[in-house]
This record gives structure tokens, sequence and C-alpha cells, in this order.
């Protein structure tokens, strides 16, 4: 079993979801954690304390949506609640934002880049062309342009995953992508398989299709 404290070695001093995310927990308990965050957040804040920044007229937000200080927003793009994004992050043209997405600071969202309940942590950088869909992505951790995080197996049944020591073991979830350290970093054009797990600052090659854990 592979724990949140082995990918992510220090959250953000500022994170304000501590109580959904131990470090203790195995690490794709954080993917089933993300929607229950989301609800309890805009449960407790309201309308009027969500948007911090100029929404551009043909920029499309949808249901619960905060959106912190100093964010660049694109002309055009979508947006669909829940979704958290925080300040300073930078968002370009085409984004598209499906739900339960927690994007913490200082993270860019690129252009034509697809996201669905996933949660960047500080310095996330997913700049052009990338699907992530029920991943996780440490603090700087990068992804090249093309890049895909696989989150759906072909034979539609519940993801596994491999430990450390290459056994597999099961997670429970039919929907998990990939599972990034801090500073792991994948290049252009790779596809990280379901369930794919990168430890701290390894990388995968552009155009290579990994599955497993890399450490």
């Amino acid at each position: 079993m592979i724990l949140a404290k082995q990918l992510f070695r220090k959250l953000p001093d500022d994170w304000i979801f501590g109580k959904y995310f131990s470090l203790e927990l195995p690490v794709f308990e954080w993917v089933r954690a993300i929607s229950v965050a989301l609800t309890d957040f805009f449960e407790k804040t309201p309308k009027n304390a969500r948007i911090f920044s100029e929404i551009p007229p043909q920029l499309y937000i949808k249901g619960d949506v905060y959106i912190g200080k100093n964010v660049s927003l694109p002309p055009y793009g979508y947006i669909e609640g829940p979704a958290y994004i925080g300040d300073n992050c930078v968002l370009r043209p085409s984004i598209y934002i499906r739900g339960n997405l927690i994007a913490w600071s200082d993270c860019v969202l690129g252009n034509s880049c697809e996201f669905k309940n996933a949660l960047l942590l500080d310095h996330v950088q997913v700049p052009h062309f990338n699907y992530v869909g029920d991943s996780l992505l440490g603090s700087h951790a990068h992804l090249g342009a093309g890049c895909i995080l696989s989150n759906l197996r072909f034979d539609r049944q519940p993801v596994r995953m491999r430990d450390t020591d290459g056994q597999r073991f099961e997670t429970g979830l039919k929907k998990l992508g990939g599972l990034l350290g801090d500073e792991a970093e994948a290049g252009c054009n790779a596809v990280l398989q379901p369930g794919a797990c990168l430890f701290p600052g390894t990388k995968v090659f552009p155009c290579e299709a990994f599955a497993g854990t890399r450490i």
C-alpha cells in the first residue's frame, strides 16, 4: 500500500483542506476525498465570498466555483463546479473543467486542457493539451504537452496499483488516473495508464506508455 506521505513531502502552509487529505491515508483515498472536501467547503462559503478575480464575459461558469486572488483567466473556456481555483493560478484559453477540481496556488491550467475530479497542489504545471481525470499532482509536478493521465481500464474493472515491491493491490475505484508526487514529471505525449504512480522527482519519458509505480 502506498501512503500519501510517500508522494507528498509537505502540504502548503495555508492548506485549508487538511482534515480531508491526511498524509497517513492510502494515496488513492485522496481521490475519493475531493468531492467531499468541495461539498463541505461550499456549504460553509457564502456566494459573495467566492470570486476574487474579474471574470471575462465569454468564460462560462456553472455551479459552485471559487476563484482566488490574482487569477489570470482566459477570454473563453468552461468551468463547471464544484471547483476551487486558488490564488495566482493561470488558466489559458479553451480550458475545460468538468467539476470536482481543487487547484491550489500558483498552478498553470493550460490551453485546451481538461480536468475532472483532480487535485493539484501548489506550483503544478499542466500547460498544453492534457487530460487530467481522477488524478493527483503534487507540488511542482509537471506534464509535458499532450500528456494524458488515463483513468479507466479497457475492461471497466476496478483499477489496481502496484506497490513499491511490484505487488498489485486493489483500490476499489473504477476510475483512477495518475498519482504524481512532488516534482514528478511526465514528458510530451506520454500516457500514464490507470493507477500509475510516480514518486517524488521521478520522470516518465516523452511518448512513453507507463503503467505501475516508479520510485
